[in-house]
């Protein structure tokens, strides 16, 4: 008895299969991109995953993951004990709120703002002055921030604050945790606020202007425009944005990383202020060697966000039955 190819038993999955390769070619170009940022994903984002274990071990590099010994909640255990990971964990949530609070906050009105302005020169100005600083390294704003808040007679802040007679003397800011945090948060939301803004300007452009124009003349004020029709419009936006930045909280926000201003900014006078969790992970797991200390740290981390976003995606649904959520 002769044996039958699958492609002749079923006639229709052949067909299925000719018409998804023809797609395939016609499509090549798309494909292939998808297809890179597919293996980017796999090799970066998940491969890496299987490190996890490292936290679960006493791990040594000679050894590798496979023959380290395994000593299950250990460096959990020891995580909590450490005065200095409280100190770290206090600092992310404070910089974290803050920073979240302000980030969320003042895009929106900025954005509401410019889109109460009618096209013009001025407009387009305020527009792309206020998003050019997100373009800017974070080691040139580190520099910037430095020079402008020095102590020394080559700063920009201090020289003319004792000018006006506001000090006596000049105060070096970045020494000084109460300052730091301060100026942190602030040099987020100079970073931030005009580029985040560019999502919502773009969602209030979707707005029907008959709405509006309706409303016009139902005799409604700017603000009543704003709060009635604008905001309610763009709500599902603004959720959306609210989720992914609760998130990523603990490691930032909307704004960036904790870890950028306290490595760049941080030093032994403000360390109270400026060690966060990541400077924290990075002090034990490459200068002191402790890998498995450094990842039971890392992957505490990522579980706290995991927990947020789904708390917040949970909420959204509760909220607006389902209609906000992003899953």
């Amino acid at each position: 008895m002769s044996a039958t190819s699958p492609a002749k038993l079923n006639p229709a999955k052949r067909s299925t299969f000719r018409q998804g390769l023809l797609r395939f070619r016609k499509e090549a170009f798309f494909q292939y991109m998808a297809l890179t940022g597919g293996v980017f994903l796999l090799v970066f984002s998940y491969l890496p995953m299987f490190g996890i274990v490292m936290a679960f071990q006493d791990f040594d590099p000679a050894k590798g993951y496979i023959f380290s010994r395994f000593v299950g909640w250990y460096h959990f255990w020891m995580l909590f004990s450490d005065d200095a990971f409280w100190v770290s964990a206090r600092n992310s949530v404070i910089l974290s709120v803050a920073k979240f609070a302000l980030t969320f906050v003042s895009p929106i009105i900025l954005a509401l703002l410019l889109n109460e302005l009618r096209p013009s020169f001025f407009k387009k100005f305020v527009q792309t002055a206020s998003y050019l600083p997100y373009f800017i390294s974070w080691v040139v704003i580190a520099s910037m921030a430095t020079t402008f808040f020095s102590g020394g007679a080559d700063g920009i802040l201090n020289p003319l604050l004792v000018k006006f007679g506001m000090l006596k003397e000049a105060i070096p800011f970045l020494t000084y945790p109460g300052y730091y945090q301060v100026i942190t948060v602030l040099l987020d939301v100079w970073k931030f606020t005009g580029f985040s803004a560019i999502i919502y300007i773009a969602a209030m452009a979707g707005i029907d202007h008959e709405v509006i124009e309706a409303s016009i003349v139902d005799g409604t004020t700017r603000f009543q425009r704003v709060y009635k029709i604008t905001l309610p419009m763009i709500q599902n936006t603004i959720v959306v944005i609210l989720i992914l930045g609760i998130g990523s909280m603990f490691t930032g926000g909307l704004g960036g990383s904790n870890f950028n201003y306290g490595y760049l900014l941080g030093n032994t006078l403000n360390m109270s202020a400026s060690d966060v969790m990541d400077t924290y992970i990075l002090r034990m797991g490459l200068q002191l060697g402790r890998f498995s200390f450094a990842a039971a740290a890392g992957l505490l981390l990522s579980t706290i966000s995991l927990i947020l976003v789904f708390l917040a995606n949970w909420v959204a649904k509760k909220i607006d039955r389902d209609e906000q959520a992003i899953f």
